[in-house]
């Protein structure tokens, strides 16, 4: 499966991407390497301190340590970010049990809990930007229509707040007869980032909408 076909994707850096990112941005990335999403989601957070917002990042407990050890190696005070409000890291398995019923995402529950989320970042007057690593495991748990129907609520979501959403996935969940799926989550995004730069200088990017 053809992920990036370079001749159609676009280059720019790294800080001036996440630092121009609009509100209404949701933004995909299918990685092959563990080590360049983690950077690219570091990359996510740091834009978004420099830019003066408020940062969600709900994720895996070990991507939540590892972000937080690059972030610390950037000289940033985690720390204090979490205690001002503006650094808001969440476990993806809690957050996830909140709204799943059944194996299914529930609109009303899942509503309520995001609403809550961006409520607590609204009340510092800042811009929100969040990432949100839920879709990717329920992906890695062969469910790949709470998958597509969770990334279609976060869309609704987005339509009534104005906030910035960034998501992940190993290209290793996606196989060739699921290419159905891999069209319909590229179609909840509107842009989609090359997995496969190690550089954190540029980020190869696609316009999907």
């Amino acid at each position: 499966m053809n992920i990036v076909n370079a001749e159609n994707w676009q280059q720019s850096r790294a800080d001036v991407f996440w630092g121009e990112i609009a509100p209404a941005e949701h933004v995909i990335q299918i990685y092959e390497d563990q080590d360049v999403f983690l950077d690219t989601l570091a990359g996510f957070v740091g834009g978004g301190i420099n830019a003066g917002d408020c940062i969600i990042v709900i994720a895996t407990a070990s991507h939540l340590a590892a972000v937080e050890t690059r972030l610390k190696n950037f000289g940033i005070s985690v720390s204090n970010l979490i205690r001002d409000n503006r650094y808001i890291p969440l476990d993806a398995h809690e957050i996830l049990a909140k709204f799943m019923v059944n194996g299914w995402p529930d609109e009303s529950l899942f509503m309520e809990t995001v609403s809550k989320l961006i409520n607590r970042a609204n009340c510092t007057g800042r811009k929100v930007r969040a990432f949100g690593e839920m879709v990717a495991i329920l992906w890695a748990e062969n469910n790949s229509g709470a998958t597509v129907n969770l990334e279609y609520l976060w869309n609704k979501f987005c339509q009534k707040q104005a906030f910035s959403l960034f998501c992940a996935y190993p290209k290793s969940g996606f196989t060739d007869d699921l290419n159905e799926s891999l069209t319909q989550i590229c179609n909840c995004h509107s842009k989609r980032i090359s997995g496969n730069n190690s550089s954190l200088t540029h980020i190869l990017y696609k316009n999907t909408n």
